[in-house]
């Protein structure tokens, strides 16, 4: 079957290109409706077959199987058969068995939650089908499409080559070999060589470095060579993310200070209370059992999952639920200008020409507004060299505009918007874009390169201009471009280009990137007349064709800021979050655009370009990184030059990219941000995260929520520390006092909070909101730890303290009021019952209180709504739930140790979360106040 499928390829790369559209079964104009379907019954849909994970009961034992669930097992069944406190024991293995259930039933949503993300972010191929060219998903793909692909795309299906411009691969995801190879049309003699190496065949996997082409796709999914070895590339499991790092090593932190505790209480209850050894172990496993976090793992997925799928709605699609702890640092975001920071909806308003202005109305990608000077409408048809312009610069380009339709009520671009809007322009004034193109034959394309900065296009005339029947046109970035020209068009004829007349073209290009406005020179070269060309147009090269070039005049695009990025770029600025515009763009529309939306305050910011940045050692680079600085007219390695120097400095780096070169920055980046609309698939394929608007305000918006991420955990952590706290007083109470107050909270009521109160409201304060004040500080230093002496602090001596002292003093108020003194304390019965019911109800109302604290930092937590966390809501009512049948189902009496509560009793507990949440109000309303004042 292989060798049959190898003998078809071989035979498809031995045939000429008109040849291989009757073997496959298809034509020029691509497959119609009826093919389509009929090929895809017969092949199905163009996808790799998901590698089998683990299966669900695998996933369901390893949430039981875990160190600390090993040990409660082992504790568990010691209390069960080797005491005489057997329900100890079933409440132990009750504990692992619900932080199981739950860690699995997060997992679960969360992997669903990842699961949805990905079908956000589809691929997307351009095709022929129906004689129309339309972009469809890279999945319904069938053998027999014609499909075009250019520089960045990743290729998705295998493919023979029926034309191709300087088209280079790379095929490393199949072979292993980074350097890129080029492919053409042409047919080959197979004899001897592997399937990759037939020059004119493209295959699933790969990517496109530069060039383009147009190829009919020969097999799809797992029949592509791709398909053959996926098995191999899916079996790689994934690498554990810092946060994950982290949480382990915190868990084994908690671990380690839980069996110590634990140790602590075995040994003071034998040394002090003089407990039996086997009682001294059960006190001392219920202590480790109230101090394991045992909602911290399922806390933290949640958190993740819910701030994923908010950024999701915010056109944020992160690839991977761990990439949102990196944002929550970010101290720098290298942006691109065009379409992040602006609209990327060109719209060409002037055209200059050596003797003349041309105004353009009308706004967007409809043909609709006209050519104007001096506020005269212009038919460039009646005008030689604005026809000339407008149909170079529409020829020498790659996109297409789809009018509006049913499914879009707006003109959709294929392709770049900037070349977009050159056809517009042509078609507003007066020129039909097909009787441009039928004019014109292209021949070959040299396609556009972030070094040259220019692309260009050969072309065969049907009418002649001055003679030349086959020209070449090229459109680029003025100085690039005017400095490959010697002539000028100047009222139909070419003269000289002197040095005046390049001052004045200059001058022109300047005046235009003052106002931010983007800036196209357009030139021709007349290849009729040229020596020393090669035969083959595919030996046709940029630095051949590029030379004594005539120089035809300049189109001016705008593309306006975003409205709602300069309040994004304050919004960072509050948050200390620096933003360095690198741009492939001239410096002078760079600046005025970076001004515009407040990137940069000084008068004259240090705009470093390209060449500069060249010439400067990482020292010089380094410096002038401490400042205000505009990179402008870099290279993508330039930008990765920057990213690495930025990270040397200790900043955590966020950076933006669309191409196919930014994928070396977008991987060396902590966060790599691609865009969607206007992105490369390899640029896609290298970021953490795709932007689906493309917009700089949805970044910012990210990290708002990869800081909530971090501080939801960290309100987590001090929500369960300042429960351990108010669990273990009572009990060293017990042990230091040697039995003179007996125990006032007992194991299995411990556990009755843990499993009542850590759970549900821990899990609440993971789904919080960001908070109003969470981008009005600095980013959390790199190596910041989620458990801090801060955090300890207040849990312990704050939070702790007040919980334990109230709790403490429910105990000793029902013993008071039934006239049982502190040397006469009751220690059995049924007022020793109710006072410990009471210790229970009170830490239980005590941290219905915490959980309204942790909610926020220093703001008021009324400032957001108190009941705004519906999650944090059904907490407390489980909570108050679980008390009530505790305290008067006299099935759990015994196992409890509780008893009914009086009215009283109930008015006492209601109060408990009062002076919790007053003081800590007192005490943010003191720090915000301070916080003022230092600030003013």
């Amino acid at each position: 079957m292989n060798n049959a499928k190898n003998s078809e390829q071989s035979t498809l790369a031995s045939l000429q290109s008109d040849d291989v559209f009757e073997a496959l079964d298809t034509r020029k104009g691509g497959l119609s409706a009826e093919e389509i379907q009929e090929k895809r019954e017969m092949f199905g849909f163009n996808k790799i077959d998901e590698p089998e994970g683990e299966s669900v009961f695998i996933q369901f034992i390893r949430h039981f199987i875990s160190l600390m669930a090993v040990l409660l097992w082992v504790g568990g069944t010691v209390a069960f058969f080797f005491t005489d406190t057997p329900q100890l024991g079933i409440a132990i293995w009750l504990v692992n068995v619900i932080n199981g259930l739950f860690s699995f039933f997060q997992e679960s949503k969360a992997s669903k939650a990842t699961d949805a993300l990905k079908k956000m972010l589809s691929s997307y191929a351009r095709v022929v089908r129906n004689n129309s060219e339309q972009q469809i998903l890279t999945e319904e793909l069938v053998p027999g499409d014609v499909l075009m692909v250019e520089e960045g795309d990743k290729i998705a299906a295998d493919a023979r080559l029926i034309s191709s411009n300087d088209l280079q691969v790379n095929q490393s995801a199949l072979t292993g070999e980074s350097n890129p190879v080029r492919r053409n049309e042409l047919p080959i003699s197979p004899e001897d060589l592997s399937s990759f190496e037939y020059k004119n065949m493209i295959f699933a996997g790969t990517t496109v470095s530069s060039g383009s082409g147009t190829a009919v796709v020969t097999k799809t999914a797992m029949n592509t060579e791709f398909g053959k070895i996926a098995k191999l590339t899916q079996s790689l499991g994934d690498e554990k993310s810092p946060l994950q790092k982290d949480l382990d090593k915190l868990t084994k932190q908690i671990s380690i200070i839980a069996i110590s505790v634990g140790v602590l209480f075995f040994l003071a209850a034998i040394l002090f209370v003089e407990q039996p050894v086997a009682q001294a172990f059960v006190f001392s496993l219920g202590m480790i059992v109230a101090f394991i976090p045992e909602g911290l793992l399922p806390t933290v997925t949640l958190s993740l999952a819910m701030a994923v799928q908010r950024m999701a709605k915010e056109h944020a699609l992160v690839k991977k639920l761990s990439s949102v702890e990196a944002l929550g640092s970010t101290s720098v975001i290298c942006s691109d200008k065009t379409g992040t920071l602006t609209q990327n909806e060109m719209t060409v308003n002037h055209v200059w020409l050596p003797t003349q202005e041309f105004e353009v109305t009308g706004l967007g990608y409809a043909p609709e507004g006209e050519i104007q000077a001096d506020g005269t409408s212009i038919d460039a048809n009646n005008h030689a060299d604005l026809k000339l312009i407008l149909s170079a610069a529409a020829l020498c380009s790659n996109a297409r505009i789809l009018p509006p339709n049913e499914e879009n009520p707006r003109y959709t671009v294929l392709g770049d918007p900037t070349e977009a809007c050159l056809g517009v322009a042509a078609e507003k004034a007066g020129l039909v874009p097909e009787a441009i193109e039928s004019q014109a034959m292209r021949l070959r394309e040299l396609p556009f390169d972030s070094t040259r900065k220019r692309m260009s296009t050969i072309h065969q005339l049907t009418k002649p201009l001055d003679g030349a029947k086959k020209i070449a046109y090229a459109k680029g970035a003025p100085k690039e471009t005017v400095d490959l020209c010697t002539t000028i068009r100047v009222d139909g004829k070419v003269i000289p280009l002197d040095e005046e007349q390049r001052i004045s073209i200059m001058e022109a290009n300047d005046q235009y990137a003052r106002q931010g406005l983007r800036v196209l020179a357009i030139a021709y070269r007349d290849l009729s007349k040229a020596e020393n060309l090669p035969r083959a147009m595919s030996e046709y090269t940029p630095e051949l064709i590029e030379q004594d070039m005539v120089f035809i005049g300049l189109v001016v695009m705008a593309d306006p800021p975003r409205e709602e990025v300069a309040a994004a770029v304050e919004k960072c600025r509050e948050a200390d979050i620096r933003i360095i515009m690198i741009t492939g763009d001239y410096g002078l529309t760079a600046e005025s655009i970076a001004k515009r939306i407040g990137i940069v305050k000084g008068e004259h910011p240090r705009v470093i370009t390209g060449t500069e940045l060249e010439k400067m050692t990482d020292e010089s680079l380094k410096e002038a990184l401490s400042d205000e600085v505009i990179f402008a007219r870099v290279a993508p390695d330039q930008k990765y030059r920057v990213v690495v120097n930025l990270q040397e400095l200790g900043n955590v780096v966020a950076v933006t990219g669309d191409g196919v070169n930014d994928a070396p920055a977008l991987k060396k980046a902590d966060i790599g941000v691609a865009m969607g609309i206007t992105g490369t698939d390899v640029a896609k394929e290298s970021a953490d995260m795709i932007l689906t608007d493309d917009n700089f305000s949805s970044i910012v918006r990210a990290v708002e929520e990869g800081r909530a991420v971090y501080d939801n955990i960290q309100k987590f952590l001090l929500y369960i520390f300042n429960s351990n706290m108010s669990e273990a007083v009572p009990s060293a109470a017990f042990l230091l006092s040697r039995g003179m107050i007996p125990l006032p909270l007992t194991i299995m009521q411990i556990l009755a909070i843990d499993l009542g109160t850590d759970l549900i409201p821990a899990l609440g304060l993971g789904t919080e909101l960001p908070e109003p004040t969470v981008m009005q500080r600095p980013p959390r230093p790199k190596h910041a730890t989620l458990l801090n002496r801060k955090i300890l602090i207040k849990a312990f001596l704050w939070y702790g303290i007040i919980a334990s002292a109230i709790a403490m003093g429910a105990y000793f108020y029902v013993n008071l009021i039934h006239g049982n003194a502190f040397a006469n304390l009751a220690d059995s019965g049924l007022i020793y019952r109710q006072a410990t019911t009471m210790t229970l109800g009170a830490i239980i109302f005590c941290q219905i209180g915490a959980a309204f604290n942790s909610r926020t930092e220093t703001q008021s937590v009324f400032s957001i709504g108190l009941f705004s966390n519906k999650l944090i809501n059904n907490g407390i009512i489980f909570e108050v739930f679980l008390l009530i049948i505790l305290a008067y189902v006299p099935l759990f009496h015994g196992l409890f140790n509780t008893a009914p509560l009086a009215m009283l009793d109930w008015i006492f507990l209601i109060l408990c979360p009062i002076p919790v949440v007053g003081l800590e109000e007192a005490r943010k309303y003191y720090i915000r106040h301070k916080n003022k004042k230092e600030a003013a």
